[in-house]
């Protein structure tokens, strides 16, 4: 599309950008999900383009949320773990729909350190986990300290307890903490997901008729793994898939230091409020009963969607609004005896993106899945796109709009990038765990439909084929048979490090003429 100002459209344009936490990518009935019961997401999918193999360009929740929302890919944007600032010269989704005439709203959370050098040492953002992007209207913040939210539980009588976080714990004084099948202490109706959907439906209501610019965000199925009833036993952990992991957890992490380092330190109490011991202590009975409780925890996010999607339509705004479903990044749910996101598997980095474009040009793609690989630095540039607006040079992605009109680029991407770091930060420290310097704790990775290569800065390679060994069991990087291709991924990887540094001013150039600027 050619960049347009707001007057130009046709019709008013609003966007509800869906942005939950957690969901690993594989888990969509759309994409072959036995069992899971998420009607409303299945009735949007069949209006919408689902991509298969779509991924975040890093994890944790600050990383990925700084590639979602600058369009950039991690060794750009630099905001490389949670607590790690992001440059405050790089412009985000927020700040170029404020160009364009949008009041960007959100409820949720972007998991932000802001830039130091705009601030001084004392500000009270530096205390914590993360803080909001630049340019967001905060209509329903989630951090720092899920102030807003707890205020509500207790303004409906619910008496919080002296640890707030223990409504998370299971219902019962004699329930023990880890996977459970009981329900949370805090019911459905005063969940956090329902508490987001009614900030989120609220704002809505005072709309009017402006076109408005949502981000909706939801805390869910990130941990702690408790559902509130119904959820908590919507699913039976005996119908859950096993892990995907080795015979043992020793056998696991001979693959490489890294994935000893978190097998061996990983906690469940970062996963279960008030959880004891290792993940890798977790047997699959276990396993299987976290799964039904993440499972569950995404069928009440289903529920929650129903309502905002019912208000759409309600209120003649569903064919005005583009809906654009995704996740920050995925989680290891047990496989390869690991809990969280991290390391380098698809399980933490593969993840959902559901685009429905209500212009009657997507008619023809509504209801596919793509397979062709799509990033989460796409997802700014497809906003953008629809609504007419110009793409920054900075942004690394390109708009996913032609697959939902069935025409897809004859020179799309065959290949997907992400990159972990795994520096000291205040509640994890592998770095110091395998003696490495500040700026060698970290991981890329060049990934297509046969091959992956992760590449260290001071730590050995790995190499996958993924048509003999898709779950990466075996690591192909020291076999004198593999050796001409890990050469070739590795010069495939400096390939793309070249193409896509930081460019925000390489495309200007001085003249006789005076300043240009070119794509």
């Amino acid at each position: 599309m050619n960049a347009r100002s707001l007057e130009d459209r046709p019709r008013r344009r609003n966007v509800l950008l869906v942005v939950v936490d957690q969901w690993r990518g594989d888990i969509l009935p759309a994409l072959g999900t036995k069992g899971l019961r998420t009607p409303n997401i299945d009735a949007l999918c069949a209006e919408a383009t689902t991509f298969r193999n779509h991924f975040t360009q890093a994890a944790p929740c600050g990383p990925a949320r700084a590639s979602l929302l600058t369009g950039q890919y991690q060794m750009t944007h630099r905001a490389v773990q949670n607590t790690i600032p992001l440059d405050a010269r790089f412009t985000n989704l927020a700040l170029e729909l404020r160009k364009g005439g949008y009041d960007p709203a959100l409820v949720g959370y972007t998991t932000t350190t802001p830039d130091p050098r705009g601030t001084t040492a004392d500000d009270p953002r530096f205390f914590t986990l993360g803080d909001l992007m630049d340019g967001f209207r905060p209509v329903g913040a989630f951090e720092p300290n899920k102030e807003a939210y707890f205020a509500w539980v207790a303004s409906h009588g619910y008496a919080l307890p002296a640890n707030r976080d223990s409504i998370w714990l299971p219902e019962g004084e004699d329930a023990e903490s880890g996977p459970t099948r009981r329900p949370s202490r805090i019911p459905a109706a005063l969940s956090d997901t329902s508490w987001f959907t009614e900030r989120a439906i609220n704002y809505l209501r005072g709309c009017g008729d402006r076109p408005w610019f949502l981000h909706l965000g939801y805390y869910r199925p990130h941990p702690p793994f408790i559902a509130p009833a119904p959820y908590n036993d919507m699913y039976d952990p005996a119908d859950m898939p096993a892990p995907v992991r080795a015979a043992t957890a020793e056998a696991e992490a001979a693959q490489h230091p890294l994935l000893r380092w978190y097998i061996e330190h990983i906690g469940q109490g970062s996963f279960f409020q008030g959880g004891k011991g290792l993940a890798r202590d977790m047997d699959e009975d276990a396993v299987r009963t976290m799964r039904a409780t993440y499972y569950g925890l995404m069928s009440e996010i289903d529920d929650q969607l129903g309502r905002v999607f019912a208000f759409l339509k309600e209120t003649g705004q569903w064919d005005d609004t583009l809906i654009v479903f995704t996740s920050d990044h995925g989680e290891q749910l047990g496989d390869h005896h690991l809990l969280g996101k991290v390391g380098y598997f698809d399980e933490s980095f593969r993840i959902p993106l559901i685009v429905r474009d209500p212009d009657a040009h997507a008619d023809a793609g509504r209801g596919t899945i793509v397979d062709r690989f799509s990033e989460t630095i796409d997802t700014m540039p497809t906003i953008l796109d629809w609504l007419g607006m110009p793409v920054p040079r900075q942004c690394a992605g390109r708009s996913v709009l032609p697959f939902c009109a069935a025409e897809p680029p004859a020179d799309w991407r065959t290949e997907v990038h992400y990159e972990f770091d795994f520096r000291d930060v205040f509640y994890s420290e592998p770095q110091t765990g395998l003696g490495l310097k500040l700026d060698q704790a970290a991981l890329a990775v060049v990934q297509d439909e046969r091959y992956k290569y992760v590449h260290f800065a001071a730590l050995p390679p790995l190499f996958f084929d993924l048509r003999d060994d898709p779950h990466q069991f075996v690591n192909l990087a020291a076999e004198p048979a593999y050796a001409a291709l890990v050469r070739d991924y590795a010069q495939k990887m400096l390939s793309w490090r070249l193409e896509y540094a930081e460019r925000t001013l390489t495309g200007y150039r001085a003249t006789p003429r005076g300043l240009e600027q070119r794509a």
